[in-house]
């Protein structure tokens, strides 16, 4: 019924379609319904044992893709074939390579006490998520069914995790108890709430299916802390399996050595940038930060209303009613001085180079508002494949907007951006080695705080660890930032060398701009021929690698250093 239902729809949408497109909408469906797994005693069943079973159904529906002739097909509809490409082929590294659930204590994590500000939580998550910033307190009547069948199920996962966790990633083992220990504290979290909003006498169903929880999640922190000494192998997925990744899931074409050289370039550029910077303004004051509450709001709200009416002043973007509550939404807290980390550090300093990488929040808000027609491409695509979009773009937009003129009152604050750039580009060089198994997790830690200027990862060995271990955990996403930043800036450029060819003036505010006339929502529109293809998150993802030209650098003529020599260097 539900597939019928979906048909309907969808023959709404075809119009002057292919006739055989129809086949790939159906599929898509088919796929994703196959790709949440079955569950087993209530929970998600990740078993060897289910992989197994249901390795001929995935083969069939992945034949099935294959036949789907799409010769003379529109472009954007290439495209949602090769989204759906893209999927499947991360289905089957996870389970040939990745393995979460067998590596990974993390992924055994199902409480989220926050939204990411990407399009799905980074990194690999199972199909069990209790997403806590969803809900009201207290709860409603479905919505207490809800929240209770997702409590109630936690045991029945965590023991499952004592049976499917058999790797040996030491790094991943390790680190990934943390991720269980949070989930214990959120636990405490959620039992305030409900002791605050709810009825112990008329929920006891509520109250126990948490103390249950809470139970399992102590016995899986106990039994993953005496299996870690056992722990002795490497985290890291390699070099081939990363460039692999990265090409057939991701759509970076990208190999492994060439992101180290893009990343490397990137550190040497942001710190020499950052040394001209500071020559420029060497004869000006030293930046303040605002060390009291009070301080904090009055410089939060003014670097707000500046950002705002910069991009609508200058032309920069096209102002929607939904963008700047999306931007309050999120404009930080006030954190004393000596308990700042690195991405607080900055923000007492200047909000607008954060602010800049916010985009997220207005990507977000329309996504929430304007929702696509076209089933494929309305949510997010699996396994992070919008990294290099997501995080790239709000990358990319922090040095924009710089050079556009942001700071031209506030030139110390320029200052800021490269900071943020250098330790973007030494995290990810840092997630590379550890990928390469060439250095531990520790060690790439250390690239990522004595690259990063002023100290400023020095203090916070939390964020450090969290940033790390999401890196290891996900392949391709400590580099996206910068990847997906080059991205973009190729983008640009053969955006805006058409537009001289043919004569006509290049928009920043154009090259940002929703066409809706093509049905685009927030993403970059690309040369005309590839509108359609771009119309939202999905689509850049495999469309700038694939249909850009996206010119990779030449390793073998262009490679300063050897892996080696790279490494020692850091």
């Amino acid at each position: 019924m539900k597939l019928l239902i979906f048909i309907s729809i969808v023959g709404s949408l075809l119009g002057q379609n292919p006739s055989n497109y129809d086949r790939l909408q159906t599929l898509f469906v088919e796929w994703r319904e196959f790709e949440s797994p079955p569950l087993l005693k209530g929970a998600p069943d990740y078993t060897k044992k289910q992989f197994k079973k249901r390795q001929r159904s995935f083969n069939k529906i992945q034949k099935n893709l294959m036949s789907i002739d799409t010769t003379n097909w529109p472009k954007s509809m290439q495209v949602d074939w090769q989204i759906v490409e893209a999927e499947m082929k991360g289905y089957d590294f996870n389970q040939r390579i990745l393995k979460s659930w067998e590596r990974d204590p993390a992924f055994y994590q199902t409480i989220w006490m926050y939204q990411s500000d990407v399009p799905a939580h980074e990194g690999p998550v199972n199909h069990a998520v209790l997403e806590y910033w969803q809900y009201s307190f207290p709860l409603a009547l479905n919505a207490k069914e809800k929240f209770h069948k997702e409590l109630a199920l936690i045991p029945a996962f965590l023991k499952q995790a004592e049976e499917n966790l058999t790797g040996n990633a030491r790094d991943l083992w390790v680190a990934g108890i943390n991720n269980i220990r949070d989930q214990g504290d959120h636990l405490e979290i959620i039992e305030e709430t409900l002791d605050k909003f709810q009825d112990k006498n008329k929920d006891k169903k509520l109250f126990k299916a948490l103390e249950d929880a809470k139970k399992a999640n102590r016995k899986l922190i106990n039994w993953l802390e005496s299996e870690s000494p056992k722990k002795n192998g490497p985290s890291g997925i390699g070099k081939e399996n990363y460039t692999w990744y990265q090409k057939n899931v991701h759509r970076v074409t990208l190999t492994w050595e060439e992101e180290v050289q893009l990343l490397q370039r990137e550190l040497d550029r942001a710190w020499s940038s950052l040394k001209l910077e500071e020559e420029r303004n060497k004869k000006l004051p030293p930046m303040k930060s605002a060390d009291t509450p009070e301080d904090f709001a009055k410089l939060t709200d003014n670097a707000v209303k500046k950002m705002m009416k910069f991009l609508t002043d200058n032309e920069i973007m096209y102002i929607k009613d939904n963008m700047e509550p999306a931007l309050r939404e999120h404009v930080g807290s006030y954190v004393p001085k000596d308990e700042r980390n690195f991405f607080s550090i900055g923000l007492h300093y200047d909000p607008l180079p954060l602010y800049s990488h916010m985009y997220h929040w207005f990507d977000l808000a329309e996504v929430r508002d304007n929702p696509h027609d076209n089933p494929i491409r309305r949510g997010p695509p699996l396994y992070n494949m919008y990294d290099s979009k997501n995080e790239g773009i709000a990358t990319a937009v922090e040095e924009m907007f710089m050079h556009a003129g942001l700071y031209e009152d506030s030139p110390r604050s320029r200052e800021i951006v490269w900071i943020m750039l250098a330790q973007r580009a030494a995290r990810g060089l840092g997630s590379l080695y550890a990928h390469a198994n060439m250095m531990t997790m520790a060690e790439a830690g250390q690239v990522h705080v004595k690259w990063t200027p002023r100290g400023w990862m020095e203090r916070e060995p939390h964020l450090l660890q969290f940033e790390q271990h999401l890196y290891l955990r996900q392949p391709g996403y400590g580099t996206c930032y910068v990847t997906g930043k080059y991205l973009i800036e190729n983008l640009m450029a053969e955006y805006a060398e058409k537009l001289e060819t043919e004569n006509k003036p290049f928009s920043i505010k154009e090259f940002l701009n929703a066409d809706p006339e093509q049905g685009m929502h927030y993403d970059v529109p690309l040369e005309k021929q590839f509108a359609e293809a771009c119309e939202d998150i999905a689509d850049r993802v495999s469309n700038m690698a694939d249909n850009l030209h996206y010119k990779a650098m030449d390793r073998q003529s262009s490679q300063a250093w050897t892996d080696a020599e790279n490494k020692d260097r850091l």
